[in-house]
């Protein structure tokens, strides 16, 4: 086999995977026993947890203030100064990992009309896929 056929080979087989998948997406939501009471639900298809953008500068630059200034009003002198001193370092790191911390949830929901939306939130609260969820505000609620 020479490579355009094989080019071509491939090509035909991803198009078949990809027709195959959506065909199944909709014979799945088919099969799925609606509520009569939930016409905003949906069943939620893929969990993702997205990287948060903050690097945590800011949250370093507050902590190194409060820790400096916590840090100047204990002792006097010499101890006065190492304390300053720890105070902004470890205020500085503190500051950092708390804003690294911030997490966000990617939650893609095939809605009961076939529709594919997605939801943006910091916690799961026990949602996971294959979950029948709500939309209400742009965040998914289990269903319950």
């Amino acid at each position: 086999m020479n490579n355009p056929i094989r080019f071509l080979f491939a090509a035909a087989m991803l198009a078949l995977a990809g027709m195959a998948s959506a065909q199944t997406d909709k014979m799945t939501n088919s099969n799925v026993n609606w509520p009569d009471d939930c016409a905003k639900c949906g069943v939620v298809t893929n969990i993702e947890k997205v990287s948060d953008a903050k690097s945590g500068t800011g949250g370093a630059v507050i902590g190194a203030v409060a820790g400096g200034l916590l840090g100047n009003q204990v002792g006097g002198g010499t101890g006065k100064t190492v304390a300053t001193v720890a105070g902004v370092a470890g205020g500085a790191y503190a500051g950092k990992k708390i804003a690294e911390g911030n997490k966000e949830y990617k939650i893609t929901i095939r809605m009961r009309d076939g529709e594919i939306k997605h939801a943006h939130q910091e916690t799961l609260n026990s949602i996971k896929v294959g979950s029948m969820v709500r939309l209400k505000d742009g965040k998914a609620k289990l269903y319950k």
